[in-house]
């Protein structure tokens, strides 16, 4: 099963918030996830992005893939691969 961590969007139309999660790469976008890892809300200046790092660093050492954006918050927020 290949496992990816990517967002979910929450929120209602034109206030998007999302939740870092990590999900089946074949389920889709807002469906059925395996675990919440963070959240990240790009409406709040500057933006607020909240993460496990424990959790996140136990996924990629798991080998789950971070999607572009989630990469690039991940590393905003301190986590390496």
């Amino acid at each position: 099963m290949a496992v990816k961590i990517r967002l979910k969007r929450m929120g209602k139309k034109k206030a998007p918030f999302y939740r870092i999660v990590v999900a089946d790469a074949r389920s889709p976008r807002d469906g059925k996830n395996i675990e919440e890892i963070g959240t990240y809300d790009p409406n709040q200046n500057p933006s607020a992005i909240k993460v496990d790092e424990e959790a996140a660093k136990k996924w990629l050492a798991n080998g789950a893939k971070p999607t572009e954006t989630v990469g690039k918050l991940l590393k905003a927020a301190g986590i390496e691969k």
